[in-house]
């Protein structure tokens, strides 16, 4: 299995829990959450909820595990992903 991509949905609070479960994938700011840019395939920060960019194919299954804990400890539950 594997999460091909993840984004973040409207209502997030920025209270970094993500970030700080997996900061390899999410970069709070002072008013959102962003999914990183060096992550993706398409290269840009942004929530990707409109995109929903992949990520990285080599990075897909090595974050798996951070990406599912930190949507399970965001406590809006914003975190959303998709997983094949």
């Amino acid at each position: 299995m594997a999460i091909t991509s993840v984004w973040i949905e409207e209502g997030c609070i920025v209270c970094n829990a993500c970030e700080a479960e997996c900061p390899d994938v999410f970069h709070v700011t002072d008013t959102t959450c962003t999914i990183r840019d060096g992550v993706r395939q398409d290269g840009v920060e942004s929530e990707n909820r409109d995109e929903k960019a992949e990520l990285n194919t080599d990075l897909q299954t090595s974050l798996e595990d951070s990406i599912i804990a930190a949507a399970a400890g965001c406590p809006v539950e914003v975190i959303k992903y998709n997983k094949i």
